[in-house]
C-alpha cells in the first residue's frame, strides 16, 4: 500500500486521506464532518508550509506567508470533490499556489498597479531568472525577453516599470553613491514663499503707476529691492519716519484702489 501511495503523490510524505475524504463527503454538516475536516487540514499542513518557504525573502515574512498558505488549503479542502477521482495533492497545490500568488498580486505592491500589468511584471521576472541560466554575465535585454515570452517590447517594458513599484523607496533612504547622509527627500522642490509675493506685486502694479513718482520709487526700493527704510530715507535724503509714513499710505491706497478694481 505504500508504495502505491508514493506513486499517487509527488512529496514522499504525503499523508494518504482517501478514505477521510470519502467519509466526510458522504456525512451532513455537523460535528463529526468538522472534525474529519479538521483532521484533514492538520494532515497536509506541513505540505502548505512548504509550498510557503517558496515565497519566502519576497518582502513577506515567512509566518504570514504560512497563514496564507494555511487559507488556501482549507479552500482546497472544503471544495475538493473525490468522487471526481483526481488525488487531492492534484488539487491543493495549485489552489494552495493561487492562494500565495493572489496575496502578493493584492496586498504586497507599494502602488496601486492594474492587474494586467502586475501579470507582465510576473512573467518578465520569471523570463528575466530562466535566461540568467542561459545567458551569464549580463542581464537579459527586452528583445530577448520579449521573444523567449512572446509578449511584445513595450509589455516587457511595461513589466520592467512594474518591477519597480512593488516596494516603495522611503523618502529618508540616503541616495547610492551618497556619503553625506543625502536623501531621498533632499531632491525634492519645497513651496517657495516668494511666489505668493511674486503674485501680489503683479496684482498691485496697474496701481502703482497712479502713485506720485517718489512714492513708486520709494515702493520698488522696499519691496522689489528688499531695502529697509533707513536705506531709503539715507538715499532719499529726508527722515526714516518720514519713508514709513509714505509706506503706510500708498500700501493703504493700492489696497482700496485693488478693492474697487475687484468689486
Amino acid at each position: 500500500m505504500r508504495t502505491k501511495a508514493h506513486a499517487k503523490h509527488a512529496h514522499d510524505d504525503a499523508p494518504d486521506t482517501a478514505d477521510a475524504f470519502r467519509r466526510m463527503a458522504a456525512l451532513p454538516d455537523g460535528p463529526e464532518r468538522q472534525r474529519l475536516r479538521q483532521e484533514i487540514v492538520y494532515a497536509w499542513l506541513p505540505m502548505a508550509e512548504r509550498l510557503a518557504g517558496r515565497f519566502r525573502n519576497r518582502g513577506e515574512s515567512l509566518e504570514d506567508l504560512r497563514q496564507v498558505a494555511a487559507l488556501g488549503l482549507v479552500k482546497a479542502v472544503d471544495h475538493y470533490d473525490p468522487s471526481r477521482g483526481h488525488a487531492f495533492e492534484s488539487y491543493a497545490v495549485p489552489t494552495v499556489v493561487g492562494e500565495l500568488k493572489r496575496h502578493f498580486r493584492d496586498h504586497m505592491w507599494a502602488l496601486h498597479v492594474p492587474r494586467r500589468v502586475q501579470d507582465l511584471r510576473n512573467r518578465v521576472r520569471s523570463a528575466r531568472q530562466e535566461l540568467s541560466q542561459v545567458i551569464p554575465g549580463r542581464p537579459a535585454t527586452t528583445a530577448e525577453i520579449a521573444e523567449h515570452t512572446g509578449m511584445t517590447e513595450d509589455e516587457v517594458l511595461m513589466g520592467l516599470d512594474a518591477l519597480e513599484s512593488f516596494t516603495a523607496l522611503s523618502l529618508d533612504a540616503e541616495l547610492p553613491g551618497s556619503e553625506d547622509g543625502y536623501a531621498l527627500s533632499d531632491t525634492l522642490g519645497k513651496p517657495d514663499p516668494d511666489i505668493d509675493v511674486l503674485v501680489d506685486r503683479e496684482a498691485v502694479r496697474p496701481q502703482m503707476r497712479r502713485l506720485p513718482e517718489r512714492e513708486q520709487r520709494i515702493l520698488y526700493m522696499r519691496f522689489f529691492r528688499d531695502m529697509t527704510q533707513s536705506s531709503i530715507a539715507e538715499d532719499l535724503g529726508i527722515s526714516q519716519m518720514h519713508v514709513s509714513r509714505l509706506i503706510s499710505r500708498s500700501c493703504r491706497q493700492l489696497r482700496e484702489q485693488a478693492t474697487l478694481d475687484a468689486a
